[in-house]
């Protein structure tokens, strides 16, 4: 088997054991992105030296007996909105292309503490705004199923870099879908953990009270394993979670159902749906009933109303964090000859470096916190949040977890959605509740839709720090279904 093959976890086995070198693994990887690079478009940012100098590092740290991570050596491909100080850090953004941070995101600097090998960073929807990665300022990414289809978004550079096999594992954001959307139609494994139990310092700011950090990976160990090495409290974010949080390692490890309560969301198990995800998601709920689970309906009326809240609230913070960008103090800068005033020069730079989605968002958000519209818009959107969070904790009073399709469709064509904003926008209509409540959600590939071929996610919703359910009704789910397969939905993939 190719080492680009391999799982993430044997791949730190195997570099632990000294049967491969960290540097072999990443020259494997870098080899196999200078051969699909060109189809896929996954990356922002590769610097083959540096990568490879990274790994020697680590290489010679583990021959010093230093102790590292179980995933010491092992590649991952970065979201360009993570801070890396040895790398840019764009946000897929002209605004601020060419930027190095003179420090680490605190996801970043965890990765490394751990011996990760950092290949380089992945495309994404302009600052993070978007189910395509259509938005980007630099590049189209394709989808590697389907070259001619999008990867998700905004994480779709961090999904197709692992659905192609140039990287084992990546880092994504999920703010409204953001993982698990893309993670669904790329066919592999994304985790949004509980708000706050993943650090958001050194993170680009998009939506302070909904951004989540999160795994991507070929398996649902994999992603634990991830989630577990970056996760945890940090000082240096306000909104970290300090409390003891069940192992997911461990509860990926188990893959037991039998016995739990699983409900099925009424109002997202068929309205709007393609037939062929709903033809996989009542498998699924098959499948998970022959393993012992109890399935049960559960009504929760207000997720209905989810998706209009949240894009009150998302451009609303979106507007407010964006605001620091004003050609003052790092980034683009536009018109400054000598003659023009600060003002005029902060409307050129924003004018030029921001995209056109990205400008949407902050005139819908200005418009929803302006004078006499506060309270009809933004303040109202906040009241169904916190309703969508009480029927939550009322479902999770009656079940373990919730179930749904994690996405409407399959992977749509690159251009299909693009001047249809609404049309983009309900790609994220399973996820998003998951994102205004805070609660932990995952998405595992379920099989592939009768109508194209392309794969299909399953949605596992757990309550507030209860990560650790999303990772055991994955791992039985992927465990069933891989025997099934013979060898993982992946390997039904179309060959770049």
């Amino acid at each position: 088997m190719s080492l680009i093959h391999n799982t993430a976890a044997e791949l730190g086995a195997m570099i632990a054991a000294g049967e491969v070198s960290a540097a072999e693994v990443a020259g494997a990887h870098l080899d196999r992105m200078a051969e699909v690079e060109p189809k896929v478009g996954a990356f922002l940012h590769v610097d083959r030296e540096t990568t490879l100098e990274q790994a020697r590092a680590v290489d010679a740290r583990l021959q010093a007996g230093e102790k590292l991570g179980p995933l010491a050596g092992v590649p991952i491909a970065h979201k360009d909105i993570f801070a890396t100080r040895d790398m840019p850090t764009t946000a897929a953004s002209k605004i601020l292309e060419g930027w190095h941070p003179p420090y680490d995101a605190t996801v970043t600097r965890r990765l490394r503490e751990a011996g990760l090998v950092i290949l380089g960073k992945t495309n994404l929807d302009e600052f993070a705004m978007g189910s395509s990665t259509e938005n980007s300022a630099y590049q189209l990414t394709h989808n590697p199923w389907d070259l001619t289809r999008v990867p998700g978004g905004s994480s779709g550079g961090s999904s197709a870099a692992v659905a192609s096999y140039e990287a084992p594992l990546s880092t994504g954001t999920d703010t409204g879908g953001s993982i698990r959307q893309p993670a669904a139609v790329t066919g592999i494994v994304g985790m949004k953990p509980t708000y706050g139990g993943s650090s958001r310092y050194g993170l680009i700011a998009f939506a302070s009270s909904l951004d989540t950090p999160g795994p991507f990976a070929r398996t649902v160990l994999d992603a634990a394993m991830l989630q577990e090495t970056f996760s945890g409290y940090d000082p240096m974010d306000s909104t970290s979670i300090d409390a003891p949080v069940p192992s997911v390692v461990e509860a990926a490890r188990n893959a037991d159902v039998s016995g739990m309560r699983i409900g099925v969301i009424r109002e997202f198990a068929g309205e709007g749906a393609q037939p062929g995800v709903l033809a996989r998601f009542n498998e699924a709920v098959q499948l998970l009933e022959s393993l012992g689970a109890k399935v049960v309906e559960v009504s929760c009326p207000s997720f209905e109303t989810a998706l209009p809240a949240y894009y009150l609230i998302a451009p609303s913070e979106c507007s407010s964090n964006l605001a620091r960008f004003d050609a003052m103090r790092y980034g683009l800068r536009v018109g400054d000859d000598g003659t023009r005033s600060a003002e005029e020069v902060m409307a050129l730079t924003r004018a030029a470096g921001f995209g056109p989605e990205v400008k949407r968002r902050i005139m819908l958000g200005t418009y929803a916190l302006s004078s006499g519209y506060y309270d009809a818009y933004y303040g109202q959107a906040q009241k169904v949040r916190t309703v969508i969070s009480r029927e939550f904790e009322a479902a999770f009073h009656q079940v373990d977890v919730l179930i749904s399709p994690t996405t409407p469709t399959t992977a749509f064509p690159i251009g299909e959605r693009a001047d249809d904003p609404m049309a983009m926008y309900l790609a994220d209509l399973y996820t998003i509740p998951s994102n205004l409540s805070g609660n932990a959600a995952m998405s595992v590939p379920c099989g592939l839709a009768d109508e194209d071929g392309l794969p299909v996610g399953l949605q596992i919703m757990a309550p507030v720090l209860g990560d650790d359910r999303c990772y055991r009704v994955g791992a039985a789910v992927e465990k069933a279904l891989e025997s099934r397969w013979g060898g993982g939905l992946l390997a039904k993939a179309p060959a770049l």
